[in-house]
């Protein structure tokens, strides 16, 4: 008898795009799954080829709406059922990570709710990427594979071949995740001091830091309404920065974020397809993830260190 288990991938419906590339990068055929709608929006999910004594990993970013999160809870459901060997989520946008500590009294940790339902469900290990915290990782009692964007951020950086170049956050809470880029190019690191009148809106910024004849280069783990990176980047021109780039993760571009990326004084915003973006924006510039997950996939298979992934 074999000693290998056998391991197929499966995907949520729209995470297919990503699911797709990391079989192509992996050289294997993308495992058969059906969701069946209901008039109701309620959806039941079936795997149409045997799984049983398989490592199933199941591709789905939990990005809204909450249907994303649901596919993902009712794959892992019906694999558990299905008598899956192992399951493993891979999640390259964690949703919901943003309420990951009680910031004021009564509200919900959200961050740690997904990751119970994630681990009552069945998974036997998580693999995403740049967590909105990293401590996010000790809300899971299995093995989380945490990776980061700047394996794929830091050699497009490099190839941009900027002078004068420096490296800044949009606001205080990034900074360790920015300092770690500026450490890595030894270059300066700015700082931007925002303050919010409520959710999604910027009362007012201060930029600590010189970009004066600097190129800048923002770096923040998502982008949402892109209210803050704007700001950051139209006051660091104000400032007299000769350009500023934006990089980030994961592309939650809720309205109006292409509208105002788009009118920004920001000469290119950069993601990872960890998220969908489909708006079209003539600023946007999207980076591949496929072959960072393939690989990864591949050496969690063959029990492999990852640890050659973190080059930042």
């Amino acid at each position: 008898m074999s000693q290998k288990l056998p391991f197929k991938i499966f995907s949520g419906t729209n995470s297919r795009y990503l699911a797709e590339k990391i079989c192509n990068s992996l050289g294997c055929e993308l495992g058969n799954m059906k969701i069946q709608h209901f008039a109701d929006g309620e959806f039941g999910v079936s795997f149409e080829e045997s799984i049983r004594g398989c490592q199933v990993y199941l591709v789905q970013s939990t990005f809204p709406n909450s249907d994303n999160l649901m596919e993902l809870l009712l794959m892992i459901d019906a694999a558990k059922r299905a008598s899956a060997a192992s399951i493993i989520a891979v999640v390259p946008y964690f949703g919901w990570a943003r309420q990951d500590r009680k910031d004021k009294p009564r509200v919900s940790i959200a961050a740690k709710l997904i990751a119970d339902l994630l681990s009552v469900a069945g998974i036997s290990r998580l693999i995403t990427m740049d967590l909105h915290a990293d401590q996010i990782q000790g809300f899971f009692n299995v093995p989380v594979d945490h990776l980061y964007a700047s394996s794929v951020f830091g050699p497009y950086i490099s190839s941009l071949n900027l002078e004068n170049m420096v490296i800044a956050t949009p606001d205080v809470g990034g900074s360790k995740r920015a300092n770690s880029y500026a450490k890595y190019f030894g270059v300066p690191l700015v700082l931007c001091h925002k303050s919010r009148a409520k959710a999604n809106e910027v009362e007012s910024m201060t930029v600590i830091g010189d970009v004066e004849g600097k190129n800048v280069i923002l770096i923040d783990d998502m982008v949402d309404t892109a209210g803050t990176i704007t700001k950051a980047a139209d006051l660091m021109i104000s400032k007299g920065a000769l350009s500023v780039r934006a990089i980030a993760s994961h592309a939650v571009m809720s309205d109006p974020a292409t509208q105002r990326i788009e009118s920004s004084n920001m000469t290119e915003m950069v993601f990872t397809d960890s998220i969908p973006y489909c708006k079209g924006c003539s600023k946007v510039h999207i980076i591949s993830i496929a072959d960072i997950f393939a690989d990864t996939i591949r050496r969690v298979y063959e029990n492999e260190s990852i640890s050659s992934q973190y080059i930042i």
